[in-house]
């Protein structure tokens, strides 16, 4: 299933404890914000190209929150009031092309397929507890991200009341809420993803999404 296209991809960086710690940072003393582009957005199970040049793809799974109402300034106690519901969301990166290439993260998070969501929304009300869902991903198989979104530094109404104070969220937008430690570049030594893995994700209660990473033109 493919879902519409949000008008942003607003993204918490860092928002798991076991995550800034394997990169070696503080853990942020408020939110870190940063966007995708629209045109990253891509179906569940969608093939993945390796863009040309990329040496350093990495994958982050995330639960990615759909916004039902449009929601500027809410308050952390009304913050669930305004969304729709639950995706399971990749944050794929190109880390040279974030962290190596000068000025902020976006073109290493933005290129064409790099967000892909779903299998579908899940509604708001038939989750019980957002912040106590596993969450998983897969490389080949090999399990590598393994954690519960308890380990978030912020919570998801805590985020959404955060990000309302500086942007309106549009019905439709998407919050994601951050990625669990066991990315590619945390591991020593790094492993990044090439042409031929499957890269497999899922968050409890929301389902899982599934990639293969494919070369230019396949």
């Amino acid at each position: 299933m493919i879902l519409p296209q949000p008008s942003k991809i607003v993204c918490v960086g860092q928002n798991y404890a076991a995550h800034a710690r394997e990169l070696g940072n503080d853990l942020p003393s408020e939110p870190v914000l940063f966007q995708k582009a629209p045109s990253s957005w891509a179906g569940p199970f969608d093939p993945l190209e390796l863009p040309p040049g990329a040496e350093k793809l990495d994958y982050e799974v995330e639960l990615g929150l759909v916004i039902g109402t449009k929601a500027k300034r809410v308050s952390e106690e009304e913050a669930m009031d305004y969304v729709k519901g639950y995706v399971v969301l990749c944050d794929y990166s190109e880390r040279a092309w974030q962290k190596e290439r000068g000025g902020q993260w976006n073109k290493g998070k933005s290129h064409d397929g790099f967000c892909p969501a779903g299998p579908k929304i899940v509604p708001e009300g038939e989750i019980e507890d957002p912040q106590d869902l596993r969450i998983w991903s897969k490389v080949n198989g090999e399990i590598r991200q393994d954690s519960s979104t308890s380990d978030m530094i912020f919570g998801v109404k805590e985020v959404i009341s955060y990000i309302s104070q500086f942007m309106t969220l549009l019905p439709g937008d998407v919050i994601a809420t951050g990625t669990p430690g066991g990315v590619g570049a945390g591991m020593k030594p790094p492993c990044f993803l090439k042409v031929g893995d499957v890269v497999e994700m899922g968050v409890e209660g929301i389902g899982e999404i599934r990639q293969e990473i494919v070369g230019v033109g396949s």
